[in-house]
């Protein structure tokens, strides 16, 4: 069993404490498991389960009813059983502490994005953590009554405001460019063996989340971005390419294999940025297109920004 599903089945069983202990507020409680942690992204395994796999569940409430009843609300829910079809608590480790439990809808929102309903501004969108934003949206929404929690939830899970989508993209364009299509083989030929992987390393990085980019979802911690490109539409295929980049050996036959690779990779991502209406280059260096989506951003100062910037894990 999943820690989505042992989640929601201890929903299930102790749902009624707090709607008897709590009936006057009951209906500003929403239940369900998201944040941090694998198991709500669904990417939880055997592996997963020798720290923070327990039975488990978020009740998010209004700040003003947090401060009066937050505290006794918690109580109650450190009192529930501890053990659910056998399974409980093996290890909690130093970052998996209040992860579950009693928060404000307001303190949920703000960790995650900045703002008690997400990022207020372009500039916040564009600087908040990708994966932070990740964590707001994943996981499940047991019962929201009010629909306060959720309606939040829809708006983020709509994606970024285009004009960011845009300028994030031109950013990895431009990255993409510069250590893939360009430093990776002149660090190779000075002998900088160290400096060639890390750009091949980049090249990879900003790849990955330029393809959730262009699928318009938030890249995910990097351990799990990989995973997640599975459940891409748009490009998800291209993790085979790109693992086989991080794992072959920089020797002297597999070069020009990878920088073929490069290339390939590349020119399907060129393609998508065409088929999107974002550049109309006929260039296969990546750096020219990165200017072009440029040019099709609306917002004044986000176009006058210098185009590697808005880079944040």
């Amino acid at each position: 069993m999943q820690g989505l599903e042992l989640s929601k089945k201890y929903y299930e069983n102790n749902k009624d404490v707090f709607a008897q202990k709590f009936p006057q507020i009951y209906g500003q409680m929403a239940f369900g498991l998201a944040g941090e942690g694998s198991e709500c992204f669904g990417f939880d395994d055997e592996i997963s389960k020798d720290h923070d796999f327990e039975p488990s569940f978020c009740i998010w409430i209004p700040e003003k009813i947090e401060q009066k009843y937050g505290a006794e609300i918690q109580k109650i829910y450190e009192a529930l059983p501890k053990t659910l079809d056998t399974v409980t608590l093996k290890q909690n480790s130093a970052y998996g502490k209040n992860r579950r439990g009693v928060c404000s809808i307001e303190k949920f929102y703000r960790d995650k994005t900045g703002g008690e309903k997400g990022p207020k501004s372009l500039q916040d969108w564009l600087f908040v953590p990708e994966y932070t934003l990740a964590e707001a949206v994943n996981g499940e929404i047991f019962s929201d009554p009010s629909g306060k929690f959720t309606e939040i939830r829809e708006s983020l899970l709509r994606g970024y405001p285009e004009d960011v989508r845009k300028k994030k993209i031109a950013a990895r364009a431009a990255y993409m460019a510069q250590s893939g299509q360009y430093n990776y083989r002149r660090c190779l030929a000075r002998g900088e063996m160290g400096a060639a992987r890390l750009a091949l390393d980049l090249f990879v990085s900003h790849t990955i989340q330029m393809i959730y980019l262009l699928n318009n979802r938030y890249c995910p911690y990097y351990k799990w971005i990989f995973r997640g490109m599975n459940r891409l539409s748009l490009l998800g295929e291209l993790s085979e390419g790109l693992t086989a980049l991080l794992c072959a050996p920089d020797s002297d036959e597999n070069i020009n294999v990878k920088m073929a690779l490069i290339e390939q990779i590349c020119g399907q991502v060129i393609s998508e940025l065409k088929k999107q209406g974002l550049s109309d280059e006929s260039s296969d260096y990546l750096e020219s297109h990165a200017f072009a989506v440029m040019q099709t951003i609306e917002d004044g100062n986000l176009k006058k920004m210098h185009v590697m910037a808005g880079i944040m894990a």
